[in-house]
């Protein structure tokens, strides 16, 4: 199979559990982009948790937030789409989920991500991990003001139960309009109904001209599944979950263990005259 196109999560994946890029997997991505291979990031993470980490990995180029709900230009700041929750749907869920579950707490991230309006009480239970946001930077909003506004991913927590947790609950209401994942982080991620990293990774091709086959695509995390199933070949890391490695046609070495690297250089190998 030629690979033209590389997607690759971020946390848990191509990231090291420290959070950074090595030297042994910056250089792999390197020579794929020299091959004139592209590299793109497919993240559950918006924009400014991006930049965070772009410039270590060298990525100028498209990237995939918000678990693939919103394509954008890196350096030129270009939005190929955006796909939103709408107003009316993630009012439905709210009522009816907090009726269902007590002590819940949302979060609407819109405007390209830049605007991050949390509940009142959502910044005495997050970290900076959660969000590459510091608590004190988030807002304190009633919940209608929450709900005001369509959300790019709209987030669902609660302060004792996982998202393993949550997740039978919103299954349990068969409520339209919406989809819902979650990425190893504490909270469910809602996204626009039929949204998902494959969405978007689709749309992404189909504007460079790339074909599904040609798409070799890493992943860990039950958000990677869709991705996973749909490229040409996807890889699962060592430390992926059961639904990645479900979804994946092969496992890699974990993300410690450079294991999107690891790949890569075979990959380029088999490439080399000779």
């Amino acid at each position: 199979m030629s690979v033209r196109l590389i997607a690759t999560d971020l946390d848990g994946t191509l990231l090291r559990s420290d959070l950074r890029v090595s030297a042994r997997t910056r250089a792999a991505l390197d020579a794929a982009r020299a091959a004139g291979v592209h590299v793109v990031p497919v993240t559950a993470r918006q924009p400014r948790g991006l930049r965070l980490i772009a410039d270590a990995a060298g990525f100028t180029g498209w990237a995939l937030c918000g678990n693939g709900a919103h394509g954008v230009h890196l350096s030129t700041g270009e939005t190929l789409f955006e796909a939103h929750v709408t107003v009316g749907a993630q009012r439905a869920l709210a009522r009816a989920l907090a009726a269902r579950v007590p002590g819940l707490l949302f979060v609407s991230v819109r405007r390209g991500g830049e605007v991050f309006a949390a509940q009142a009480g959502y910044a005495d239970i997050a970290q900076f991990e959660d969000h590459k946001r510091w608590p004190h930077e988030m807002d304190a909003l009633p919940l209608e003001d929450v709900l005001a506004e369509p959300s790019l991913k709209f987030i669902v927590r609660h302060p004792a139960l996982s998202p393993a947790g949550l997740l039978p609950e919103v299954q349990a209401l068969k409520l339209p309009g919406f989809a819902v994942t979650h990425s190893g982080a504490p909270f469910l991620e809602v996204l626009a109904e039929g949204v998902s990293k494959a969405w978007g990774l689709e749309r992404l091709c189909t504007h460079l001209g790339v074909a599904r086959t040609e798409v070799l695509a890493f992943g860990d995390a039950p958000n990677d599944v869709e991705m996973l199933a749909w490229a040409g070949r996807g890889v699962a890391m060592g430390n992926a979950g059961a639904e990645a490695r479900a979804a994946a046609g092969e496992v890699t070495f974990t993300n410690d263990e450079d294991g999107v690297a690891a790949v890569i250089e075979a990959l380029l190998a088999e490439s080399l005259p000779g």
